[in-house]
């Protein structure tokens, strides 16, 4: 393997070169006791109770941008997914889809990152599979990933919970991971401090659990659509209106001069580390004080409420006294966001 710089169709092909690409480039990077059977199905010893399961599929383009590559992301995508669930992450699955012609060095380096991000979220990957495609059938790397979690005991999260009163927090500025993929984008690339917040984010939901537990109401991680999309999925399915406060949403002065000049609304636009928060009114603001001691919460706020009315709107109050409706975005503004 050592002498082939670039993926061929025969390291998927179930012989000698794809066992070589597995053992030698992907276990020793993933090394767990699981994952070392090399079985076709990892075997793992859960805690008694409820277990939360998730799986994701990664196309981001490109695959590597400030902050962060589709490896880190892949990783964190997942965690994340089962932390705002009220889970503890235990275990991941990787399975890589590569064209053929993709260069080994940049796929070790991807794997590399997938592999430190695991382990600082404390999360084994256990399991995998590996596939190889023609040259033009995909765009250098795609990956799938699967997550199972246990839920946590202090955690009672969903829309059933929320009510009249509750405030609507988030904990950190929006729209950097959207803004930093458009703006390395083929014809959009400009110079700026701008970088995703990818990250994984199981110890600061953990944290917040520990602290509050019955309070934490809701929790979802504002990807694909951002903010205006959880906040209009929430009104759906509890009837409740929402009111947000523009002046308090946190908002990077950098991305939110690219977002203006490439004419997107903030939003709207994915974020990869942050987490919406509705919690019970009179513990919000312990709940940003929290937040604010921890690396991943330093720009944490409160940023709105749920209120009383007739209409299940999302209503922005402006900067400048008025209101807008915040609708559900259509979806077509951002694709290959993750």
């Amino acid at each position: 393997m050592a002498d082939n710089k670039k993926i061929m169709l025969a390291h998927g092909g179930g012989g000698r070169l794809m066992a070589e690409l597995i053992d030698k480039l992907i276990v020793p990077r993933f090394a767990n006791a699981a994952l070392g059977r090399l079985t076709d199905a990892a075997e793992l010893t859960l805690e008694a109770g409820a277990v939360c399961f998730t799986t994701d599929s990664f196309v981001v383009k490109p695959l590597v941008f400030n902050g962060g590559n589709i490896g880190t992301l892949a990783v964190a995508g997942t965690v994340n997914d089962l932390a705002v669930a009220g889970a503890k992450p235990v275990a991941l699955s990787l399975s890589l889809i590569i064209e053929e012609g993709f260069d080994m060095r940049l796929l070790e380096t991807l794997l590399d990152s997938a592999a430190s991000t695991a382990q600082r979220a404390g999360v084994p990957i256990v399991t995998g599979d590996t596939k190889v495609v023609e040259k033009g059938a995909a765009d250098g790397l795609y990956i799938n990933t699967a997550g199972i979690g246990v839920k946590r005991k202090n955690a009672r999260v969903g829309f059933e919970r929320i009510s009249v009163g509750d405030k609507v927090l988030v904990t950190g500025t929006l729209g950097d991971h959207g803004m930093t993929i458009m703006s390395q984008r083929e014809g959009l690339a400009f110079t700026s401090s701008m970088q995703s917040d990818c990250a994984c984010l199981n110890g600061l939901a953990e944290l917040l659990f520990d602290k509050f537990g019955d309070g934490v109401k809701f929790m979802r991680d504002p990807t694909r659509g951002g903010l205006a999309a959880v906040a209009n999925e929430i009104v759906r399915q509890t009837g409740l209106p929402i009111e947000l406060d523009e002046a308090a949403i946190p908002i990077d002065n950098t991305v939110q001069a690219a977002a203006d000049m490439l004419g997107f609304d903030l939003l709207n636009i994915a974020n990869e580390g942050k987490i919406v928060v509705i919690v019970a009114g009179d513990i919000a603001d312990r709940v940003v004080a929290i937040c604010r001691t921890q690396p991943l919460g330093r720009r944490a706020a409160v940023i709105g409420e749920v209120v009383a009315g007739t209409e299940s709107l999302v209503e922005l109050l402006t900067k400048t006294g008025g209101r807008r409706i915040v609708q559900m975005p259509y979806g077509r503004e951002l694709p290959r966001i993750c």
